[in-house]
């Protein structure tokens, strides 16, 4: 992909009451870079970083009429809206030519911030375009030594990576297996990399999907064909002398609950493996077909649902305990659209295709209408649920379902800023859980479930809660921490969910790279670089730990693991994308404008 052209403009540098510029003895204020970083600044939010040429103003504050240039360097993201986008260096020059009469002319073009097309990112790195800094460079050296370390074999072939590789003497539970939602960051940092390393990814996809294929029991209930393993681990067996796999479907999870997230994740893999090799050889095979039917024959079966969302059990992603996220949980709708979307490009119409695709097409539109309206919350929609009225009855009802007002949380008010907005934690009747979290609302903006003015709403409120959301090492998992009697009654008295620990408001560093992409997306990406930024601080020297503890993560987590594998693979996709932002093509999709404007039909049973 070759870059796209630069921006060339030709401003009024220093405008004087008779069109020319200032003598050479002009005094020349102190605040002039400064006056002009925020001249630019205004013409564009996705700047990194700004240059002014040395020969505008000397040593002895004297101001030279000649050379004078700013340069910028620029990259304009692109996000789920359509438009255009530049990448290039913009030029700022004196124009002393007759015809102008010393006058300079202004030729901006404005910044797409939302509203361009993935396509157009550059192919090359933005940045400050000078030399990384090296203990930056030295903490990306080592995040590779590790993740390399961490690699698991199966006869002779890599098939993916340990969740941690702490200290050899510690428990290590289940953190010595291959878990298909940890493996998420690890094989798109592989996919990445400049010489991109496909084979683990496709090693990885090819042994989880024959795992999918076993009989799947717990105790004496059998699970859905479709379900993918939520781990696996190899094993030596002393009978047959060789190496098998052995795969957890949930049966030997705390919670005893099988992962409703792992196969999507697997489907969205799929998806950024064949965007990176441009390869649908893999796709197209009848035995990953079908495995992608199967795990969509799951979630689309018809049933009692009278929403489009998908009915969850507590414990069944990423926040895998008891934490109140039973219901409807945002984390599981996002990516259940998401994984949609993915399937929609890489399923064949032959065969049952055709009628799954159009059934995916159904409920695309349908999901994306439920969540866009009914999880919604900005300033506008609470002070909306605020007066609601409640036994409503009939279509005509506003309070759909039934919330008391006096329900939303004290927190939510002061939480609440006027200019932001998020999708809450859970909708179910007469129940909105209306905690921060942080996984579905990005994940929304990278499937765009959310619209380009929510995805923007989104960074806005990450923003202005800063210190609540992201603290002194991002990122918090989730908002506000259960305490006290809500904490007993929520999470069951758990001990390693206890208040800002764990996943009850703990600061998770593998969320960086999820951060990064929504951020380049929107058109953001100063946000991903300030966070990037407070992890180089402390991420490597604390010894890459799993979480962190405290209202700000201060603290290492009280059991967490070191060397975790999704953190150093976290911040190393973090640190692709922030680099060349391309490789947010990898894991992003565009909007589909059918979606985004549904046509309406009458239904079939519709009678006057």
């Amino acid at each position: 992909m070759s870059p796209a052209p630069a921006a060339e403009v030709i401003a009024d540098c220093f405008d004087s009451p008779s069109g020319d510029l200032p003598s050479e003895e002009t005094e020349v204020p102190e605040t002039v870079a400064d006056a002009w970083k925020n001249i630019v600044r205004e013409v564009s939010t996705t700047h990194f970083d700004i240059g002014i040429s040395a020969n505008v103003v000397e040593n002895t504050g004297k101001l030279r009429k000649d050379n004078v240039k700013l340069s910028v360097n620029v990259a304009f993201p692109s996000s789920c809206d359509g438009g255009g986008a530049d990448t290039g260096e913009l030029d700022v020059v004196s124009n002393t030519s007759s015809g102008s009469g010393g006058k300079t002319t202004s030729v901006l073009k404005p910044s797409p911030s939302v509203g361009a097309t993935l396509e157009n990112h550059t192919d090359s790195p933005i940045g400050s375009g000078g030399s990384e800094n090296s203990s930056s460079s030295s903490m990306i050296e080592e995040a590779w030594e590790l993740l390399s370390k961490s690699y698991v074999y199966f006869k002779g072939q890599r098939v993916g990576t340990i969740a941690a590789n702490d200290d050899p003497g510690s428990e290590t539970l289940n953190y010595n297996q291959v878990f298909v939602r940890d493996f998420v960051p690890s094989g798109l940092a592989c996919l990445m990399r400049n010489d991109a390393d496909v084979e683990i990814v496709k090693n990885f996809l090819l042994k989880t999907l024959h795992l999918q294929g076993w009989e799947k029991r717990i105790d004496n209930f059998t699970l859905g064909e479709g379900v993918m393993p939520a781990s696996f681990k190899v094993i030596q067996d002393p009978i047959r002398k060789k190496e098998v796999l052995q795969a957890d479907f949930g049966g030997s999870a705390i919670g005893r609950v099988a992962p409703v997230d792992s196969g999507f994740w697997w489907i969205i893999l799929l998806r950024s493996y064949t965007k990176c090799t441009h390869d649908y050889s893999l796709s197209e095979l009848p035995e990953v077909q079908r495995g992608i039917k199967l795990i969509l024959n799951l979630c689309l079966s018809d049933g009692f649902d009278t929403f489009p969302t998908l009915l969850c059990a507590d414990g069944c992603s990423m926040i895998d305990r008891r934490m109140g996220v039973y219901g409807y949980p945002i984390e599981i709708q996002a990516l259940f659209f998401f994984a949609l979307r993915c399937a929609r490009q890489l399923l064949k119409p032959e065969h049952d295709g055709k009628e799954l695709i159009e059934r995916i097409d159904k409920r695309i539109t349908a999901l994306s209408y439920h969540m866009q309206n009914y999880y919604w919350l900005d300033f506008t929609q609470l002070n909306n649920i605020y007066r609601y009225k409640t036994e409503e009855y009939s279509h005509t009802a506003v309070n759909k379902f039934n919330v008391i007002p006096e329900s939303i949380p004290d927190w939510v008010f002061e939480f609440m800023p006027l200019r932001g907005g998020y999708f809450i934690g859970n909708v179910s009747p007469a129940r909105m859980d209306f905690r921060w979290f942080l996984v579905g609302n990005c994940i929304a903006i990278l499937s765009c479930l959310a619209t380009p003015a929510q995805a923007t709403a989104v960074m806005d409120l990450i923003e202005e809660r800063w210190t609540d959301l992201i603290g002194e090492m991002p990122l918090k998992i989730a908002y506000p921490a259960l305490e006290g009697h809500e904490w007993k009654n929520v999470t069951g008295c758990d001990p390693k969910n206890t208040r800002w620990s764990y996943h009850n408001g703990g600061s998770w560093p593998v969320l960086l790279w999820l951060l990064t992409a929504a951020s380049i997306k929107t058109g953001r990406p100063q946000i991903a670089k300030r966070a990037i930024e407070l992890i180089e601080q402390r991420l490597s020297k604390d010894g890459w730990p799993e979480y962190y503890d405290g209202i700000t993560g201060r603290y290492i987590g009280k059991q967490a693991r070191k060397h975790q594998t999704w953190s150093i693979a976290g911040y190393l996709v973090a640190k692709l994308m922030i680099e060349n932002p391309s490789n947010l093509l990898i894991i992003s999709l565009d909007e589909d404008k059918k979606i985004a404007k549904p046509r309406l039909t009458r239904s079939a049973s519709w009678t006057y």
